[in-house]
């Protein structure tokens, strides 16, 4: 999103507050792996396909699947063929594709971070699948640097339009308690950018004040699209 949003021609400020930390797999998961052959390894996210392919020999399954097109990205520089990906990165979206309908009997891999939502494993589990899931990273909270809070600030206090854009509601609660105090309200009073409905409800709850505009799905495409928009004078439907 970084990358595209400044190709585009914005004035970025990178505000870091996560780090991914990656998990190594214990002995009893390692075992669990190998014995069977897995029909399907689904992967949640680029980043874990990056852990995971640290420390596991490709291809994990006969077919893979990846939630979101910079997850498809990531397998394929890896090599790996994307059998399945859904148009919106999500559970849900990817719980829609006929591929994953009736899976009984079927052994598959789910391979994502530490912790988030059950909803695809459960789904899945549900619908008769034998399901192992690998969390091969973690989020961790990391303070950003006095740099960046200095770049925050003179963005706030100035008299341009600023769009804060985040990328899950994890980002969005770390952002709100690392930014300085007197940069607070500042903050939560402009245009809030997140990829869905979900992160624009933990907005709300979180006590945004300024327009909160959901992009049409959490791609990074997507989210671009909705800061042109933004930029022309367009909100995109939430």
């Amino acid at each position: 999103m970084l990358e595209l949003a400044r190709a585009a021609g914005a004035a970025c400020v990178p505000y870091p507050t996560l780090q991914i930390d990656p998990i190594a797999l214990d002995d009893a998961t390692c075992a669990r792996l190998q014995s069977r052959a897995w029909d399907w390894a689904i992967f949640t996210s680029a980043n874990a396909v990056e852990s995971a392919l640290e420390q596991c020999p490709a291809p994990l399954a006969a077919r893979h699947a990846a939630v979101g097109r910079a997850t498809a990205r990531a397998l394929e520089q890896h090599g790996i063929t994307v059998d399945a990906c859904p148009e919106s990165a999500n559970s849900e979206g990817l719980l829609e594709l006929q591929e994953f309908a009736a899976l009984a009997g079927r052994g598959v891999l789910l391979v994502k971070g530490s912790g988030g939502r059950e909803l695809l494993r459960d789904a899945l589990r549900a619908r008769g699948a034998d399901v192992l899931e690998l969390a091969v990273y973690r989020r961790s909270v990391t303070a950003p640097t006095a740099a960046a809070a200095a770049q925050l600030h003179a963005a706030l206090t100035s008299a341009g339009p600023l769009v804060v854009a985040v990328t899950s509601a994890e980002v969005l609660q770390s952002l709100l308690e690392h930014v300085a105090s007197d940069d607070a309200a500042r903050l939560r009073s402009r245009t809030l950018l997140v990829p869905g409905p979900r992160v624009a409800a933990a907005g709300t709850r979180l006590g945004w004040t300024g327009p909160v505009v959901a992009a049409a799905t959490a791609e990074d495409e997507a989210m671009l699209a909705a800061l042109t928009g933004l930029a022309a004078g367009s909100r995109p439907p939430a």
